[in-house]
């Protein structure tokens, strides 16, 4: 008989232990978490990301979060999963330079956009947010590499990334993600939903760097085996 797979539990580890668990292994670095059922779905029927996730990954969703320099999440995604302002510095990346409704009433200084030259909303979020606080990073796609670049030179080293599944496969794409967090939720949705991934087709190698478990619910870290890692 085959022997029961036994995994690390995640509430046998305290909040410091979680902490360590979750160290980045470098500087600067950028991780990516993500969420979705076993067959692959990033969000429930109502395209969102909430409505599968749980207690266990909300747990290290927190602790993430808690320990980051900045959040770096498309404008999409922001609109669409109606973003609260964090209480870390928010990175939003937009081709249209656009500020999310949402977020316009957010203390000075939280929000910081990444935009192109030629966005329609580039004076606007100059307008908003203030000079200093929207780079331009490219004439027509927001230059990924001079991003995580341009954070670390303000000291921002622990680079967290929520997605969505455009941004994160624009960012393998150019090479700067070195980790991806996943967690698995025990559960199969079927259908046409979205998976943690979208745009241009990929082919990056992960390598299992270690798995939590909880109630069913993995949680792991993947070391994206072209970064330094």
């Amino acid at each position: 008989m085959t022997s029961p797979l036994v995994l690390p539990h995640l509430s046998d580890l305290s909040d410091d232990e979680l902490t360590q668990a979750y160290a980045p292994l470098a500087e600067p670095w950028l991780r990516v978490n993500f969420v979705s059922t076993v067959d692959g779905a990033a969000q429930g029927g109502d395209g969102l990301s909430k409505s599968i996730n749980n207690a266990a990954d909300k747990r290290v969703f927190d602790a993430l979060r808690r320990n980051a320099d900045c959040l770096v999440v498309g404008a999409g995604t922001l609109r669409d999963e109606e973003y609260a302002v964090p209480k870390i510095p928010l990175v939003v990346v937009s081709r249209s330079g656009e500020v999310p409704e949402n977020l316009r009433e957010a203390p000075d200084g939280r929000i910081l956009m990444a935009t192109t030259a030629s966005a329609d909303g580039l004076s606007a979020s100059r307008s908003l947010l203030g000079d200093e606080q929207v780079l331009v990073l490219g004439d027509d796609e927001v230059d990924l590499v001079e991003l995580k670049s341009r954070l670390a030179g303000r000291g921002w080293v622990d680079q967290l990334c929520e997605g969505g599944p455009g941004l994160f496969a624009a960012a393998l794409g150019a090479g700067v993600v070195d980790e991806l967090c996943l967690t698995i939720v025990p559960r199969l949705l079927g259908g046409d939903l979205t998976r943690i991934t979208a745009g241009a087709d990929l082919d990056v190698e992960l390598r299992p760097h270690s798995l939590l478990e909880e109630d069913g619910t993995l949680l792991g870290r993947w070391l994206v085996a072209s970064g330094r890692s």
